[in-house]
Protein backbone atom coordinates (compact mmCIF):
# COMPACT_ATOMS: atom_id res chain seq x y z
CA UNK A 1 0.00 0.00 0.00
CA UNK A 2 1.53 3.45 -0.66
CA UNK A 3 2.82 5.50 2.16
CA UNK A 4 2.03 8.77 3.23
CA UNK A 5 5.43 9.07 5.29
CA UNK A 6 4.24 6.68 8.61
CA UNK A 7 6.59 4.57 10.04
CA UNK A 8 7.98 3.64 13.35
CA UNK A 9 11.51 4.29 14.98
CA UNK A 10 14.70 2.11 14.99
CA UNK A 11 15.69 1.28 18.43
CA UNK A 12 16.55 -1.83 20.33
CA UNK A 13 13.31 -3.63 21.02
CA UNK A 14 11.34 -5.52 23.71
CA UNK A 15 11.75 -9.68 24.06
CA UNK A 16 10.26 -11.81 21.62
CA UNK A 17 6.72 -12.99 22.93
CA UNK A 18 6.00 -16.98 22.89
CA UNK A 19 3.96 -16.84 20.08
CA UNK A 20 7.04 -15.57 17.68
CA UNK A 21 8.60 -19.06 18.72
CA UNK A 22 6.71 -20.48 16.36
CA UNK A 23 6.80 -18.86 12.88
CA UNK A 24 6.80 -20.48 9.97
CA UNK A 25 10.31 -20.85 7.94
CA UNK A 26 11.98 -18.13 6.46
CA UNK A 27 12.58 -20.29 3.56
CA UNK A 28 9.91 -23.23 2.10
CA UNK A 29 10.57 -24.82 -1.53
CA UNK A 30 7.81 -23.96 -3.65
CA UNK A 31 5.20 -26.76 -4.83
CA UNK A 32 2.97 -27.06 -7.98
CA UNK A 33 -0.66 -25.50 -7.61
CA UNK A 34 -4.30 -26.71 -8.28
CA UNK A 35 -7.01 -25.09 -9.64
CA UNK A 36 -8.71 -24.74 -5.76
CA UNK A 37 -7.99 -21.87 -3.89
CA UNK A 38 -5.78 -22.71 -0.82
CA UNK A 39 -3.62 -21.67 2.10
CA UNK A 40 -0.59 -24.33 0.94
CA UNK A 41 -1.01 -22.96 -2.75
CA UNK A 42 -1.00 -19.20 -1.89
CA UNK A 43 1.93 -20.34 0.36
CA UNK A 44 4.25 -21.72 -2.47
CA UNK A 45 3.38 -18.32 -4.81
CA UNK A 46 4.02 -15.62 -2.41
CA UNK A 47 7.44 -17.60 -0.79
CA UNK A 48 8.81 -17.04 -4.71
CA UNK A 49 7.54 -13.85 -5.00
CA UNK A 50 9.01 -11.89 -1.86
CA UNK A 51 11.92 -14.10 -1.68
CA UNK A 52 15.53 -11.92 -1.47
CA UNK A 53 16.38 -12.96 -4.79
CA UNK A 54 13.58 -9.94 -5.78
CA UNK A 55 15.19 -7.46 -3.52
CA UNK A 56 11.88 -5.80 -2.71
CA UNK A 57 10.46 -5.27 -6.27
CA UNK A 58 11.09 -1.50 -6.20
CA UNK A 59 9.59 -0.05 -9.90
CA UNK A 60 12.29 0.89 -12.44
CA UNK A 61 14.27 -1.62 -11.30
CA UNK A 62 15.81 -5.41 -12.74
CA UNK A 63 14.34 -6.78 -9.47
CA UNK A 64 10.45 -5.08 -10.65
CA UNK A 65 11.08 -6.85 -14.01
CA UNK A 66 12.28 -10.02 -12.74
CA UNK A 67 9.15 -10.32 -10.36
CA UNK A 68 6.62 -9.10 -13.69
CA UNK A 69 8.29 -12.28 -15.35
CA UNK A 70 7.29 -14.16 -12.55
CA UNK A 71 3.92 -13.24 -13.19
CA UNK A 72 3.30 -13.66 -16.65
CA UNK A 73 4.79 -16.93 -16.31
CA UNK A 74 2.03 -17.84 -14.17
CA UNK A 75 -0.33 -16.57 -16.48
CA UNK A 76 0.75 -18.20 -19.47
CA UNK A 77 0.80 -21.11 -17.38
CA UNK A 78 -2.76 -20.89 -16.37
CA UNK A 79 -3.78 -20.19 -20.22
CA UNK A 80 -4.51 -16.22 -19.55
CA UNK A 81 -4.89 -14.27 -22.96
CA UNK A 82 -1.92 -11.74 -23.49
CA UNK A 83 -3.50 -8.27 -22.75
CA UNK A 84 -0.61 -6.19 -22.79
CA UNK A 85 1.31 -4.38 -26.08
CA UNK A 86 2.19 -6.33 -29.16
CA UNK A 87 0.46 -9.73 -28.11
CA UNK A 88 2.25 -9.36 -24.88
CA UNK A 89 1.73 -9.78 -20.98
CA UNK A 90 3.49 -6.37 -20.48
CA UNK A 91 2.14 -2.85 -20.63
CA UNK A 92 5.06 -0.59 -20.84
CA UNK A 93 5.08 2.53 -18.35
CA UNK A 94 6.84 5.22 -18.91
CA UNK A 95 9.26 6.89 -16.01
CA UNK A 96 11.63 8.87 -15.07
CA UNK A 97 15.30 8.09 -12.69
CA UNK A 98 15.83 11.10 -10.81
CA UNK A 99 18.88 11.53 -9.33
CA UNK A 100 20.26 14.85 -7.53
CA UNK A 101 23.68 16.43 -8.09
CA UNK A 102 24.67 17.71 -4.87
CA UNK A 103 27.78 19.35 -3.55
CA UNK A 104 28.64 19.38 0.27
CA UNK A 105 27.02 22.31 2.22
CA UNK A 106 29.58 24.70 3.77
CA UNK A 107 28.64 26.50 7.07
CA UNK A 108 31.56 28.33 8.23
CA UNK A 109 34.21 26.12 9.33
CA UNK A 110 31.98 22.59 9.00
CA UNK A 111 31.23 20.59 5.78
CA UNK A 112 28.43 18.88 5.96
CA UNK A 113 27.55 15.74 3.02
CA UNK A 114 24.96 14.21 1.01
CA UNK A 115 23.65 10.61 2.34
CA UNK A 116 25.50 11.30 5.26
CA UNK A 117 24.00 13.88 7.19
CA UNK A 118 21.40 15.33 4.63
CA UNK A 119 18.94 14.28 1.96
CA UNK A 120 16.54 15.55 0.03
CA UNK A 121 13.00 14.38 -0.40
CA UNK A 122 12.50 13.54 -4.11
CA UNK A 123 8.88 13.05 -4.38
CA UNK A 124 8.51 16.29 -6.68
CA UNK A 125 10.47 17.97 -9.38
CA UNK A 126 12.45 21.15 -7.87
CA UNK A 127 13.78 24.39 -8.50
CA UNK A 128 17.88 23.29 -8.28
CA UNK A 129 19.68 26.04 -6.57
CA UNK A 130 23.50 26.74 -5.17
CA UNK A 131 24.14 29.02 -2.41
CA UNK A 132 21.46 31.68 -0.62
CA UNK A 133 20.52 33.10 2.34
CA UNK A 134 19.70 31.21 5.40
CA UNK A 135 16.66 32.66 7.39
CA UNK A 136 15.40 30.94 10.39
CA UNK A 137 11.41 30.64 10.19
CA UNK A 138 11.00 29.47 13.53
CA UNK A 139 9.03 26.34 15.67
CA UNK A 140 6.49 25.35 13.42
CA UNK A 141 3.52 24.76 15.97
CA UNK A 142 4.05 28.11 17.31
CA UNK A 143 1.34 30.81 16.76
CA UNK A 144 2.88 33.81 17.49
CA UNK A 145 5.75 33.00 14.11
CA UNK A 146 4.19 35.28 11.22
CA UNK A 147 6.58 35.23 8.85
CA UNK A 148 6.08 37.19 5.02
CA UNK A 149 6.30 35.88 1.80
CA UNK A 150 8.84 39.12 1.28
CA UNK A 151 10.81 37.57 4.43
CA UNK A 152 11.25 34.14 2.87
CA UNK A 153 11.93 34.37 -1.31
CA UNK A 154 14.77 33.15 -2.24
CA UNK A 155 16.00 31.88 1.25
CA UNK A 156 16.93 28.96 2.93
CA UNK A 157 14.13 28.40 5.03
CA UNK A 158 15.37 26.39 8.29
CA UNK A 159 12.10 24.98 10.48
CA UNK A 160 11.79 23.18 13.87
CA UNK A 161 9.19 22.11 15.64
CA UNK A 162 7.27 23.01 19.05
CA UNK A 163 7.54 19.59 21.29
CA UNK A 164 3.60 19.08 21.26
CA UNK A 165 4.21 19.09 16.73
CA UNK A 166 7.05 16.58 17.31
CA UNK A 167 4.92 14.25 19.15
CA UNK A 168 2.54 13.91 16.85
CA UNK A 169 4.68 12.53 14.26
CA UNK A 170 7.00 12.78 11.29
CA UNK A 171 3.65 12.77 8.91
CA UNK A 172 2.44 15.47 10.52
CA UNK A 173 5.50 17.60 11.31
CA UNK A 174 6.34 17.29 7.27
CA UNK A 175 3.26 18.34 6.40
CA UNK A 176 3.24 21.20 8.70
CA UNK A 177 6.24 22.83 6.87
CA UNK A 178 4.89 22.67 3.66
CA UNK A 179 1.78 23.49 4.49
CA UNK A 180 1.62 26.84 7.41
CA UNK A 181 4.09 28.56 6.18
CA UNK A 182 4.76 30.40 2.95
CA UNK A 183 7.46 28.60 1.36
CA UNK A 184 6.62 28.86 -2.17
CA UNK A 185 8.93 31.28 -3.03
CA UNK A 186 11.86 29.58 -0.87
CA UNK A 187 15.34 28.23 -2.27
CA UNK A 188 14.79 25.66 0.04
CA UNK A 189 13.83 24.09 3.04
CA UNK A 190 15.41 22.53 5.73
CA UNK A 191 14.02 20.53 8.58
CA UNK A 192 15.37 18.71 11.19
CA UNK A 193 13.99 15.13 10.97
CA UNK A 194 17.09 12.96 10.11
CA UNK A 195 18.46 11.93 13.59
CA UNK A 196 15.19 10.95 14.88
CA UNK A 197 13.65 9.57 11.60
CA UNK A 198 12.21 6.36 11.36
CA UNK A 199 14.72 3.57 9.62
CA UNK A 200 12.25 2.80 6.84
CA UNK A 201 11.84 7.13 6.69
CA UNK A 202 15.67 7.94 7.08
CA UNK A 203 16.13 5.35 4.00
CA UNK A 204 13.80 6.64 1.75
CA UNK A 205 15.29 10.56 2.38
CA UNK A 206 18.75 8.60 1.60
CA UNK A 207 18.16 7.29 -1.68
CA UNK A 208 20.39 8.06 -4.34
CA UNK A 209 17.88 8.16 -6.75
CA UNK A 210 14.04 6.86 -7.27
CA UNK A 211 12.14 6.54 -9.97
CA UNK A 212 9.25 8.75 -10.61
CA UNK A 213 6.07 9.31 -13.38
CA UNK A 214 6.92 11.62 -16.10
CA UNK A 215 3.72 13.85 -14.89
CA UNK A 216 5.51 14.47 -11.95
CA UNK A 217 8.94 15.63 -13.51
CA UNK A 218 10.73 18.95 -13.20
CA UNK A 219 7.84 20.68 -14.37
CA UNK A 220 6.34 21.52 -10.81
CA UNK A 221 8.31 24.08 -9.16
CA UNK A 222 8.24 22.93 -5.19
CA UNK A 223 11.52 24.02 -3.31
CA UNK A 224 13.68 21.13 -2.43
CA UNK A 225 13.40 20.23 1.22
CA UNK A 226 16.17 19.12 2.75
CA UNK A 227 15.97 16.74 5.30
CA UNK A 228 18.76 17.04 7.97
CA UNK A 229 21.18 16.19 10.72
CA UNK A 230 20.21 18.31 14.07
CA UNK A 231 23.89 19.32 13.73
CA UNK A 232 23.33 20.58 10.26
CA UNK A 233 20.46 22.23 11.33
CA UNK A 234 21.61 24.04 14.18
CA UNK A 235 24.42 25.48 12.07
CA UNK A 236 22.54 27.22 9.43
CA UNK A 237 20.68 28.20 12.00
CA UNK A 238 23.07 29.67 14.18
CA UNK A 239 22.37 27.93 17.46
CA UNK A 240 19.98 25.26 18.72
CA UNK A 241 16.53 26.03 17.61
CA UNK A 242 14.76 26.47 20.89
CA UNK A 243 16.88 29.64 21.11
CA UNK A 244 17.00 31.07 17.67
CA UNK A 245 14.72 33.88 17.05
CA UNK A 246 12.18 33.24 14.15
CA UNK A 247 12.65 35.96 11.19
CA UNK A 248 17.18 36.08 11.95
CA UNK A 249 18.74 36.03 8.93
CA UNK A 250 21.58 33.36 10.03
CA UNK A 251 24.33 32.42 7.16
CA UNK A 252 25.32 31.54 3.53
CA UNK A 253 24.26 28.02 2.54
CA UNK A 254 26.91 27.85 0.13
CA UNK A 255 26.05 23.99 -1.53
CA UNK A 256 24.47 22.77 -4.92
CA UNK A 257 21.73 20.56 -5.12
CA UNK A 258 20.11 20.00 -9.03
CA UNK A 259 17.41 17.75 -10.03
CA UNK A 260 18.14 15.60 -13.04
CA UNK A 261 16.35 13.18 -15.20
CA UNK A 262 16.65 10.41 -17.32
CA UNK A 263 13.93 8.54 -19.10
CA UNK A 264 13.27 4.64 -17.96
CA UNK A 265 10.11 2.87 -18.15
CA UNK A 266 8.72 -0.48 -16.06
CA UNK A 267 5.61 -2.74 -16.95
CA UNK A 268 2.04 -3.84 -15.59
CA UNK A 269 0.99 -7.10 -16.60
CA UNK A 270 -2.34 -7.54 -18.20
CA UNK A 271 -3.84 -10.69 -18.56
CA UNK A 272 -7.83 -12.01 -19.85
CA UNK A 273 -10.04 -14.98 -18.97
CA UNK A 274 -12.72 -14.70 -22.10
CA UNK A 275 -16.31 -14.45 -20.60
CA UNK A 276 -18.36 -17.08 -22.11
CA UNK A 277 -21.84 -15.15 -23.06
CA UNK A 278 -21.37 -13.76 -26.29
CA UNK A 279 -22.37 -10.69 -25.92
CA UNK A 280 -21.26 -10.07 -22.03
CA UNK A 281 -17.72 -11.56 -22.59
CA UNK A 282 -17.67 -7.61 -23.82
CA UNK A 283 -17.64 -6.39 -20.14
CA UNK A 284 -15.24 -6.85 -17.90
CA UNK A 285 -14.47 -7.63 -14.25
CA UNK A 286 -11.13 -6.10 -13.45
CA UNK A 287 -9.62 -7.70 -10.61
CA UNK A 288 -6.14 -5.78 -9.59
CA UNK A 289 -3.17 -5.78 -7.41
CA UNK A 290 0.42 -4.06 -7.08
CA UNK A 291 3.12 -5.40 -8.20
CA UNK A 292 6.01 -3.76 -6.87
CA UNK A 293 7.09 -2.66 -3.03
CA UNK A 294 9.72 -0.57 -1.64
CA UNK A 295 12.91 -2.30 -2.18
CA UNK A 296 16.12 -2.60 -0.66
CA UNK A 297 17.34 0.25 2.22
CA UNK A 298 20.44 1.43 3.26
CA UNK A 299 22.44 -0.74 5.82
CA UNK A 300 20.73 -3.16 8.06
CA UNK A 301 18.93 -3.84 10.73
CA UNK A 302 18.65 -6.93 13.40
CA UNK A 303 15.43 -8.01 12.33
CA UNK A 304 13.85 -9.62 15.14
CA UNK A 305 14.81 -6.62 17.35
CA UNK A 306 13.11 -3.90 14.99
CA UNK A 307 10.43 -6.48 14.67
CA UNK A 308 9.51 -6.46 18.32
CA UNK A 309 10.46 -3.01 18.76
CA UNK A 310 7.46 -2.36 16.16
CA UNK A 311 5.15 -4.37 17.14
CA UNK A 312 5.39 -2.86 20.83
CA UNK A 313 5.21 0.65 19.52
CA UNK A 314 1.45 -0.70 17.32
CA UNK A 315 0.34 -2.02 20.46
CA UNK A 316 1.23 1.44 22.20
CA UNK A 317 -0.81 2.99 19.17
CA UNK A 318 -4.12 1.23 19.27
CA UNK A 319 -4.52 2.97 22.51
CA UNK A 320 -4.30 6.47 21.06
CA UNK A 321 -6.71 8.42 18.93
CA UNK A 322 -7.12 7.54 15.11
CA UNK A 323 -3.54 9.41 13.20
CA UNK A 324 -1.94 9.97 16.37
CA UNK A 325 1.91 8.52 17.10
CA UNK A 326 3.48 8.08 20.72
CA UNK A 327 5.90 10.37 22.47
CA UNK A 328 8.75 10.43 22.62
CA UNK A 329 8.54 9.57 26.20
CA UNK A 330 6.42 6.62 25.23
CA UNK A 331 8.65 5.03 22.62
CA UNK A 332 11.86 5.91 25.16
CA UNK A 333 10.30 3.22 27.67
CA UNK A 334 10.22 0.28 25.00
CA UNK A 335 13.37 -1.61 26.26
CA UNK A 336 15.42 -4.99 24.62
CA UNK A 337 15.59 -8.26 25.55
CA UNK A 338 18.17 -9.34 23.04
CA UNK A 339 18.71 -12.11 25.02
CA UNK A 340 15.55 -13.73 25.00
CA UNK A 341 15.19 -13.34 21.34
CA UNK A 342 18.50 -15.17 20.72
CA UNK A 343 17.50 -18.26 22.72
CA UNK A 344 14.79 -18.63 19.93
CA UNK A 345 16.99 -17.60 16.74
CA UNK A 346 19.99 -16.18 15.96
CA UNK A 347 20.66 -12.78 14.82
CA UNK A 348 19.54 -12.10 11.26
CA UNK A 349 20.84 -8.77 9.57
CA UNK A 350 18.18 -7.34 6.82
CA UNK A 351 18.03 -4.71 4.50
CA UNK A 352 15.88 -6.07 2.22
CA UNK A 353 11.93 -4.97 2.28
CA UNK A 354 10.53 -8.38 0.90
CA UNK A 355 6.71 -6.87 0.59
CA UNK A 356 5.51 -9.84 1.67
CA UNK A 357 1.99 -8.61 2.58
CA UNK A 358 2.24 -5.71 0.53
CA UNK A 359 1.24 -6.18 -2.17
CA UNK A 360 2.81 -9.77 -2.39
CA UNK A 361 -0.54 -11.17 -0.97
CA UNK A 362 -2.61 -9.37 -3.25
CA UNK A 363 -0.45 -10.27 -6.30
CA UNK A 364 -0.60 -13.92 -5.65
CA UNK A 365 -4.04 -13.81 -4.93
CA UNK A 366 -4.73 -12.72 -8.38
CA UNK A 367 -2.97 -15.76 -9.51
CA UNK A 368 -4.80 -17.93 -7.29
CA UNK A 369 -8.37 -16.39 -8.42
CA UNK A 370 -7.13 -16.23 -12.54
CA UNK A 371 -6.15 -19.98 -11.79
CA UNK A 372 -9.34 -21.22 -10.01
CA UNK A 373 -11.47 -19.41 -12.74
CA UNK A 374 -9.43 -21.11 -15.56
CA UNK A 375 -10.25 -24.37 -13.62
CA UNK A 376 -13.85 -24.49 -13.72
CA UNK A 377 -15.91 -26.22 -16.50
CA UNK A 378 -18.08 -23.42 -17.06
CA UNK A 379 -16.58 -19.69 -17.59
CA UNK A 380 -18.13 -16.61 -15.83
CA UNK A 381 -20.46 -14.95 -18.67
CA UNK A 382 -18.39 -11.77 -18.44
CA UNK A 383 -14.80 -12.11 -18.76
CA UNK A 384 -12.59 -11.40 -16.50
CA UNK A 385 -9.39 -8.61 -16.55
CA UNK A 386 -6.50 -9.62 -14.71
CA UNK A 387 -4.09 -6.37 -14.07
CA UNK A 388 -1.12 -6.51 -12.15
CA UNK A 389 -0.05 -2.83 -11.23
CA UNK A 390 3.03 -1.35 -11.47
CA UNK A 391 4.43 1.66 -9.27
CA UNK A 392 1.26 1.47 -6.67
CA UNK A 393 4.35 2.51 -4.16
CA UNK A 394 5.87 5.57 -6.13
CA UNK A 395 2.32 7.15 -6.44
CA UNK A 396 -0.65 4.43 -8.34
CA UNK A 397 1.66 5.20 -11.09
CA UNK A 398 0.73 1.78 -13.31
CA UNK A 399 -2.77 1.98 -12.63
CA UNK A 400 -2.73 5.56 -13.70
CA UNK A 401 -1.32 4.37 -17.09
CA UNK A 402 -3.64 1.11 -17.39
CA UNK A 403 -6.86 3.59 -17.04
CA UNK A 404 -5.67 6.24 -18.98
CA UNK A 405 -4.61 3.75 -21.90
CA UNK A 406 -6.98 0.68 -21.26
CA UNK A 407 -6.40 -2.44 -23.10
CA UNK A 408 -9.91 -2.78 -23.66
CA UNK A 409 -12.76 -0.72 -23.77
CA UNK A 410 -12.36 1.84 -20.69
CA UNK A 411 -16.50 1.98 -19.92
CA UNK A 412 -16.56 -2.01 -21.04
CA UNK A 413 -14.81 -2.56 -17.01
CA UNK A 414 -18.00 -2.75 -15.13
CA UNK A 415 -16.46 -3.03 -12.07
CA UNK A 416 -13.09 -3.04 -10.13
CA UNK A 417 -11.73 -5.46 -7.49
CA UNK A 418 -8.57 -4.09 -5.72
CA UNK A 419 -6.47 -6.73 -3.07
CA UNK A 420 -3.60 -4.84 -1.55
CA UNK A 421 -2.26 -6.24 1.95
CA UNK A 422 -4.81 -9.47 2.12
CA UNK A 423 -2.15 -11.76 4.29
CA UNK A 424 -2.59 -10.41 7.67
CA UNK A 425 -5.59 -9.16 10.13
CA UNK A 426 -5.11 -10.99 12.74
CA UNK A 427 -5.88 -9.46 16.61
CA UNK A 428 -2.10 -9.08 17.06
CA UNK A 429 -1.91 -7.08 14.03
CA UNK A 430 -4.77 -4.32 14.74
CA UNK A 431 -7.08 -3.71 17.33
CA UNK A 432 -10.48 -5.56 16.16
CA UNK A 433 -8.52 -8.24 14.21
CA UNK A 434 -9.44 -11.89 14.08
CA UNK A 435 -10.13 -14.95 11.72
CA UNK A 436 -12.64 -13.33 10.09
CA UNK A 437 -11.75 -9.75 9.91
CA UNK A 438 -11.52 -7.63 6.74
CA UNK A 439 -11.69 -4.25 5.66
CA UNK A 440 -14.07 -3.33 2.94
CA UNK A 441 -13.24 0.52 1.08
CA UNK A 442 -14.86 2.00 -1.63
CA UNK A 443 -17.94 -0.76 -1.92
CA UNK A 444 -20.61 1.90 -2.41
CA UNK A 445 -18.80 5.38 -3.34
CA UNK A 446 -19.79 4.47 -7.01
CA UNK A 447 -22.52 2.13 -6.81
CA UNK A 448 -25.34 1.17 -3.66
CA UNK A 449 -25.93 -2.19 -5.36
CA UNK A 450 -22.09 -3.52 -5.68
CA UNK A 451 -21.60 -2.38 -1.85
CA UNK A 452 -25.18 -4.78 -1.90
CA UNK A 453 -23.75 -7.18 -3.59
CA UNK A 454 -20.79 -7.77 -1.43
CA UNK A 455 -22.70 -8.46 1.64
CA UNK A 456 -25.22 -10.45 -0.15
CA UNK A 457 -22.05 -12.62 -1.04
CA UNK A 458 -20.28 -12.71 2.19
CA UNK A 459 -24.48 -13.68 3.85
CA UNK A 460 -23.62 -16.81 1.99
CA UNK A 461 -20.22 -17.90 3.29
CA UNK A 462 -20.16 -20.98 5.46
CA UNK A 463 -18.27 -18.66 8.15
CA UNK A 464 -19.30 -14.69 7.11
CA UNK A 465 -16.87 -12.18 7.42
CA UNK A 466 -16.98 -9.20 10.14
CA UNK A 467 -16.78 -6.46 7.77
CA UNK A 468 -14.80 -3.33 9.11
CA UNK A 469 -15.83 -0.09 7.07
CA UNK A 470 -14.24 2.18 9.80
CA UNK A 471 -11.26 3.19 6.87
CA UNK A 472 -13.86 3.88 4.40
CA UNK A 473 -15.25 7.05 6.27
CA UNK A 474 -14.97 10.31 3.89
CA UNK A 475 -11.91 12.44 5.51
CA UNK A 476 -10.67 9.69 8.01
CA UNK A 477 -7.00 10.92 8.54
CA UNK A 478 -5.40 7.18 7.27
CA UNK A 479 -6.52 8.56 3.62
CA UNK A 480 -7.17 4.78 2.61
CA UNK A 481 -9.57 5.37 -0.06
CA UNK A 482 -6.92 6.95 -2.37
CA UNK A 483 -3.97 4.70 -1.39
CA UNK A 484 -4.02 2.17 -3.82
CA UNK A 485 -5.14 1.54 -7.72
CA UNK A 486 -8.52 0.98 -7.24
CA UNK A 487 -8.20 5.03 -6.84
CA UNK A 488 -7.37 5.29 -10.45
CA UNK A 489 -10.31 3.45 -11.11
CA UNK A 490 -12.90 5.19 -10.00
CA UNK A 491 -11.97 8.84 -11.25
CA UNK A 492 -13.58 7.14 -14.56
CA UNK A 493 -16.50 6.26 -12.66
CA UNK A 494 -16.01 2.46 -12.49
CA UNK A 495 -17.61 1.40 -9.27
CA UNK A 496 -14.64 -0.66 -7.08
CA UNK A 497 -14.45 -2.40 -4.06
CA UNK A 498 -11.22 -2.35 -1.77
CA UNK A 499 -10.39 -5.82 -0.02
CA UNK A 500 -7.54 -5.53 2.48
CA UNK A 501 -6.54 -6.37 5.91
CA UNK A 502 -4.86 -3.62 7.06
CA UNK A 503 -2.22 -1.97 8.58
CA UNK A 504 0.62 -3.63 11.17
CA UNK A 505 3.44 -3.21 12.39
CA UNK A 506 5.56 -4.88 9.56
CA UNK A 507 4.30 -2.43 6.78
CA UNK A 508 7.00 -0.85 4.89
CA UNK A 509 9.57 -2.56 6.88
CA UNK A 510 12.17 -4.99 6.00
CA UNK A 511 10.20 -7.72 8.41
CA UNK A 512 7.04 -7.92 6.29
CA UNK A 513 7.75 -11.59 4.82
CA UNK A 514 6.38 -14.70 3.98
CA UNK A 515 6.90 -16.33 7.08
CA UNK A 516 4.49 -13.59 9.08
CA UNK A 517 1.72 -14.50 6.57
CA UNK A 518 -1.63 -15.99 7.99
CA UNK A 519 -2.24 -18.07 5.03
CA UNK A 520 -5.30 -19.92 5.94
CA UNK A 521 -7.12 -16.41 5.98
CA UNK A 522 -5.40 -14.92 3.32
CA UNK A 523 -7.06 -18.14 2.01
CA UNK A 524 -10.91 -16.98 2.92
CA UNK A 525 -9.99 -13.72 1.68
CA UNK A 526 -9.30 -14.43 -2.01
CA UNK A 527 -11.86 -17.12 -2.47
CA UNK A 528 -14.43 -14.47 -1.10
CA UNK A 529 -12.72 -11.99 -3.79
CA UNK A 530 -13.41 -14.70 -6.14
CA UNK A 531 -16.78 -15.09 -5.20
CA UNK A 532 -17.47 -11.31 -5.42
CA UNK A 533 -16.05 -11.49 -9.18
CA UNK A 534 -18.61 -14.33 -10.17
CA UNK A 535 -21.10 -12.37 -8.72
CA UNK A 536 -20.46 -9.66 -10.63
CA UNK A 537 -19.61 -11.39 -13.98
CA UNK A 538 -22.98 -13.39 -13.82
CA UNK A 539 -25.18 -10.84 -13.19
CA UNK A 540 -27.88 -9.72 -15.49
CA UNK A 541 -27.03 -5.95 -15.76
CA UNK A 542 -23.71 -4.03 -14.86
CA UNK A 543 -23.81 -2.55 -11.00
CA UNK A 544 -25.64 0.43 -11.61
CA UNK A 545 -24.03 3.63 -10.79
CA UNK A 546 -26.20 5.71 -8.81
CA UNK A 547 -23.99 8.36 -6.84
CA UNK A 548 -21.92 10.91 -8.23
CA UNK A 549 -18.78 10.36 -10.53
CA UNK A 550 -15.66 12.57 -10.03
CA UNK A 551 -16.28 15.79 -11.96
CA UNK A 552 -12.98 14.74 -14.07
CA UNK A 553 -10.27 11.89 -14.06
CA UNK A 554 -7.49 14.77 -12.92
CA UNK A 555 -9.65 15.95 -10.04
CA UNK A 556 -7.62 15.18 -6.79
CA UNK A 557 -8.69 12.55 -4.73
CA UNK A 558 -11.07 13.12 -1.71
CA UNK A 559 -11.20 10.25 1.10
Amino acid sequence: MRAYATAVALTFAIAASAADAQQLPVKRQAKPTRPAITAEDLMSRLYVYSDDSLAGRAAGTPYHDKATEILAGWAKQIGLKPMGDSGTFFQSVPLLRRAWVTSPVVVGERTFTYLKDYGVFAQWGTKPFDGADVIFGGLLGDTAVHLTADQTKGKVIVFGFTPELAAKGLQVQFTSALMSRPVGGAAAIVLPLLDDAPSAIRGYFMQGEMVTPPSGGPQMTMPPVIVASNAMTEALAGGPLATVKWGTATVRYTGKIELRDSPTASRNVVALLEGSDPVLKNQYVAIGAHSDHVGTRPGSVDHDSLRAYNIEVERIKAGLSDGASPAPAQLAAIKVNVDSIRVIRRSRADSIANGADDDGSGSVAVAEIAEAFAGDKVRPRRSILFVWHMGEEIGLVGSDWYTRHPTVPRDSIVAQLNMDMVGRGAASDLKGGGPTYLQLVGTRRLSTELGDLVETVNKMRKTPFTFDYTFDAPGHPENIYCRSDHASYARYGIPVAFFTTGLHADYHQVTDEAQYIDYPHMASVTQFVHDVALAVANADHRPVVDKPKPASPNAPCKQ
